[in-house]
């Protein structure tokens, strides 16, 4: 009767035939074949997801599976060996511990970092030692953090400052898009973008350039869109100089209004004192000041008004008319009047 311990002797014997059969192969760089397939689940694997290289086109004869790094079947490259009739996953050189083998051979990493990216070769051995290979990349890419926009001037002059957008951080395998206020780039001498598009330069700033803004990073497993950011351009208001007609005109101006108020002034002047002379010159002429119908019988003032009557000429009128009969009429009429009186009349 066998002991019991003849079974897992038998397996381990099988298995050190099937690592004997991997061994001997590591000689020669055995071509992948049209038969196997090797596909990675998901294609583009984010960096800390797990990945499965799932295996297709096996055939049922099998003695056991070998997985390795690379695209060469290397013991040093070994992750670990499958034995189908004890089903157990055997550790090898490059084993991380997590790596699994499942009985059809496909092999699941968990965890993946970007170091994993890279070629993966199995190596299929069925029950009468022949063999065949075939490999598989695993692509690795990291999830992309959410992107900042910074600036080498956070207050550029307008028309004199350039500034200099960048998109961070910087990682590989990423597209970079640039946005200004919700629109795509516009045609512009003085947008200039970098060979990879991480950064947007804009020669020459104006008031309009402020923006929002906006980068947006994308790749094979992410992407992420940054927060607005919006230039201050500092500008002030020009005003236009004058032109050297403008402020000869503006001299000429102020020089005629002040010679047209100081002309104003001296007729204003010369003709009250033309005014207060005749007054003076023709003070005997003029009517005595009394209670209006009872001056003096016989006054040359009172036959002048009754002959003549002439209502007094408002102040206004006097400063309009510098004629001397308009201050002096009154008494001028006086005097004729008075020439008809006999001389001894009393």
């Amino acid at each position: 009767m066998e002991p019991p311990s003849a079974p897992a002797h038998r397996g381990h014997v099988l298995w050190q035939t099937v690592l004997l059969a991997v061994s001997l192969l590591t000689f020669w760089n055995l071509p992948t074949t049209t038969q196997l397939i090797i596909e990675s689940v998901p294609v583009n694997a984010a960096e800390g997801t797990d990945v499965l290289l799932l295996l297709y086109n096996v055939t049922e004869d099998l003695l056991g599976y070998g997985w390795f790094r690379g695209e060469k079947v290397e013991n040093s490259q070994q992750i670990a060996s499958y034995l189908v009739s004890s089903q157990l996953n055997v550790p090898g050189p490059a084993y991380s511990g997590r790596e699994t083998i499942y009985a059809n051979g496909s092999l699941l990493l968990q965890n993946v970092f970007q170091n994993d990216a890279g070629y993966y070769t199995i190596l299929v051995i069925m029950n009468h030692f022949s063999s065949e290979a075939a490999s598989g990349q695993l692509r690795v890419f990291p999830k992309l953090p959410t992107p900042v926009v910074t600036s080498n001037n956070l207050s550029p002059v307008e028309h004199e400052d350039t500034v200099v957008l960048t998109c961070e951080p910087e990682t590989q395998n990423t597209t970079y898009t640039w946005w200004i206020n919700n629109q795509s780039l516009p045609d512009s001498a003085r947008l200039e973008l970098s060979e990879d598009n991480r950064t947007l330069t804009l020669l020459h700033v104006t008031r309009n350039d402020t923006g929002p803004y906006v980068c947006e990073t994308q790749s094979p497993v992410s992407a992420g869109r940054s927060d607005p950011f919006t230039l201050n351009v500092l500008w002030q208001e020009i005003t236009p100089a004058l032109s050297t007609g403008a402020i000869v005109g503006i001299v000429v101006g102020i020089l005629v209004a002040v010679v047209l108020v100081a002309a104003l002034g001296c007729f204003y002047f010369l003709a009250r004192i033309k005014s207060h002379s005749c007054l003076q010159n023709n003070r005997v002429r003029c009517p005595p000041a009394s209670t209006p119908g009872h001056g003096p019988s016989g006054s040359s003032v009172s036959l002048a008004s009754q002959s003549d009557p002439k209502p007094a000429v408002p102040i206004y009128q006097e400063l309009l008319h510098s004629n001397r009969d308009i201050y002096c009429g009154l008494n001028h009429k006086a005097d004729v009047a008075s020439s008809f009186l006999p001389r001894n009349a009393s």
